[in-house]
Parts: structure tokens; C-alpha cells; sequence
């Protein structure tokens, strides 16, 4: 089942965030209170749980859901494979995939914990066309 394990928020850019019970996810803006946050073409970021699993493979431990400051981690859908312009219905939310990967800046606090970042190779970003909540165990669906 294609899901959302995680929701994740942080105060400051360039940090991991921390899992939330539950997000709000708001039209030309993302994650409700997210420092990304903001009325641009990466307003909600997500990566999946098998992206996480390779830096974990390379014996990096302590990783967990927000640790490569996504806002949503996922399972069961090969995010960077999703062509720019795809819908996904997520929770109450309806997102638009507005690009994938994105160049890693320096001196990144997700880079110096984890000394590889997976989020600028297989992380990719929306933006939100429908407000709503989600949680995790919310399904992702592909809509068009």
C-alpha cells in the first residue's frame, strides 16, 4: 500500500524536522507553521522510506522520519520516478509534483549528521492545490 508513514515540521530551514501527529497542509503555502512554508513551487517536500533505507544500508544509524528534512515520508511509491505536473490525492489534500531533487546548499545540518543526503537525488516537491489534514497511514493515490 502506497502511504504516508510520517509527517514532519521544523522551525528553521536546513534542519531535520520532527514528526508531527497530524499536518495541515494549506493552498499557496504547505505544511501550516513549516519553515519552508511559503507561496513558491516547493511548498510541501516528501521522500520515501526506501530513499532513507539506502543511507541506512551505508551503516548510517539514528535516521529517522524527518532526518533529511522532509515534510512527508512515505512507502510504496518511487517518489523521483513521477513526472513533473502528476497529482496525487493525499489525505484530504490534492498536491501537484512541481520538481524533483534539488541542489543540496552548503553547510546543511542534515548533511553534517548524516554525511550523505538522499533528499537532493530522490526527494521531490508539490504544491498544494487542495487544503486539508494529513496523518500518517493516509494512502497516496496518482490521479491523473
Amino acid at each position: 500500500m502506497t502511504k504516508v508513514l510520517a509527517v514532519n515540521i521544523s522551525e528553521k530551514k536546513g534542519e531535520p524536522k520532527q514528526t508531527i501527529a497530524k499536518g495541515y497542509f494549506e493552498v499557496n503555502n504547505g505544511l501550516q507553521g513549516d519553515a519552508h512554508a511559503a507561496n513558491w513551487h516547493r511548498q510541501v517536500s516528501l521522500l520515501g522510506n526506501e530513499s532513507v533505507e539506502k543511507i541506512r544500508m551505508m551503516g548510517i544509524e539514528d535516521l529517522e522520519a524527518g532526518s533529511f528534512a522532509e515534510n512527508l515520508t512515505t512507502e510504496g511509491i518511487t517518489l523521483y520516478e513521477l513526472p513533473i505536473g502528476t497529482k496525487l490525492m493525499i489525505g484530504e489534500t490534492l498536491m501537484e509534483v512541481t520538481q524533483i531533487g534539488k541542489e543540496c546548499h552548503m553547510g546543511c545540518a542534515i548533511r553534517q549528521k548524516t554525511g550523505d543526503c538522499v533528499m537532493p537525488r530522490e526527494g521531490i516537491f508539490a504544491k498544494v492545490l487542495t487544503p486539508g489534514w494529513i496523518i500518517p497511514g493516509d494512502s497516496i493515490e496518482i490521479v491523473n
